[in-house]
């Protein structure tokens, strides 16, 4: 009975565990998490989400905190931007006209907004609007003089830096696509030249217009081109609205999108230095682009905004009389300066067929200077290129010569 009662009490408590076998598994430890299972079974890992703003514990100003919360997501290209370095050498200052060329279309921006709160792009009203700017708003002449010359300053800028950028063979490999988008961006900018130059409505932009829209006709099927960019066979009501939509419209946006993917190429890319300069130690060190390189920057941008003032106020841009289309044409009409190569280019060629030849000429010249980083293979090689260098003189030569010209034939 005894032993039965022993064998009865000892069945009532449990008994103790085997010791694992070596290498077995081990026991699972009371309160440990358990893997997720579905409703069918199926296991599913927990998911490690990433902090939303990993710099939250970083020890910063109440303003660094305060934007730091709220932009975390641009503190890492803000970091980017901080190890970026622009190399140092006799040439350096070359890399501080393309900045300018952009803070000068910034000006055209702002100024451009100011102005299309009252301008009225119709025939009737375009002149009377861009007189009222300029005699009745408080400041319009100066938004309109610093517009007008931020234009021919932002095209300027452009002019060198494409230059410098060409002669210090910046195009070479692996930046081909910065030098195409470059130059996408400054056929762009001629093209806001030639779009604006209408607006105003008077009599030296109505009959430039009427001679530049001239051109493309001579060309198989640019009649229809030109049909399409007047709005009709003349220059007319049409064409000015036409030419008002593309200007503040089409142009902006086409640029805004090629000149973000300049501006992204420029900082993954980074800033070359010219063939053989680093090899040979002409490179005297490294400027950090932000914040040193961009404060520098921001000085040349202040000198920039010093000048345009200084030009609207000392040499304002005439009003000039209202266009009457049924008026012959004026004396002496030329386009804006920029133009001035390819106009007198069509004049040299004035005999028969050779208006097309010139424009023939100049067009092929434009494509083979975009396709220049595919065709110079000794610059991608690291080797210096002296034909293309030659090239590059001989059309910054024929620009200067031609542009004298111009000042000597028509007393400018």
């Amino acid at each position: 009975m005894a032993e039965n009662n022993q064998t009865a009490v000892a069945g009532n408590v449990a008994a103790k565990p085997k010791p694992a076998a070596p290498g077995g598994a081990k026991p699972a430890v009371s309160g440990a998490a358990k893997p997720a299972v579905s409703a069918g079974g199926v296991y599913k890992p927990p998911v490690d989400r990433q902090q939303s703003n990993p710099y939250k514990d970083s020890r910063v100003s109440a303003v660094n905190e305060w934007f730091s919360e709220r932009f975390s997501m641009l503190i890492p290209i803000v970091d980017y931007l901080k190890k970026k370095e622009v190399p140092l050498h006799r040439h350096s200052i070359w890399y501080y006209f393309g900045g300018l060329t952009l803070f000068f279309f910034i000006v055209q921006v702002l100024t451009g907004l100011l102005l299309l709160q009252y301008y009225k792009p119709t025939e009737s009203e375009a002149f009377a609007s861009f007189v009222f700017i300029q005699q009745k708003v408080p400041f319009g002449w100066l938004v309109r003089q610093l517009h007008a010359w931020s234009a021919n300053a932002m095209i300027l800028m452009a002019f060198v830096h494409m230059f410098s950028t060409f002669f210090m063979k910046a195009y070479r490999k692996p930046r081909e696509l910065m030098w195409v988008s470059g130059f996408v961006l400054f056929v762009l900018s001629l093209g806001f030249g030639f779009t604006g130059y209408l607006l105003p409505w008077n009599e030296l932009a109505f009959f430039a217009t009427q001679v530049g829209t001239e051109v493309p006709k001579v060309v198989p099927g640019g009649a229809f081109f030109v049909n399409i960019l007047r709005g009709g066979e003349e220059v007319s009501a049409e064409t000015l609205t036409r030419m008002f939509s593309m200007h503040v419209v089409l142009l902006p946006g086409i640029l805004m999108i090629i000149l973000a993917a300049h501006l992204m190429l420029v900082q993954v890319l980074g800033t070359s230095a010219p063939i053989g300069y680093k090899e040979s130690g002409r490179i005297t060190g490294y400027e950090k682009f932000f914040p040193n390189f961009l404060a520098k920057d921001v000085v040349g941008w202040l000198i920039g905004f010093a000048l345009l003032i200084y030009l609207s106020v000392i040499l304002p841009w005439e009003i000039g009389v209202k266009a009457n289309p049924l008026a012959p044409a004026p004396v002496g009409i030329k386009p804006e300066w920029y133009f001035w190569g390819q106009f007198l280019l069509l004049k040299d060629f004035s005999f028969q067929g050779g208006e097309l030849l010139a424009i023939l000429l100049f067009t092929t010249a434009a494509i083979v200077w975009a396709l220049v980083p595919f065709i110079d293979k000794k610059a991608s090689r690291e080797q210096k290129s002296p034909y293309f260098t030659v090239l590059g003189l001989f059309l910054c030569l024929a620009f200067v010569i031609y542009t004298f010209r111009v000042f000597l034939l028509y007393n400018v």
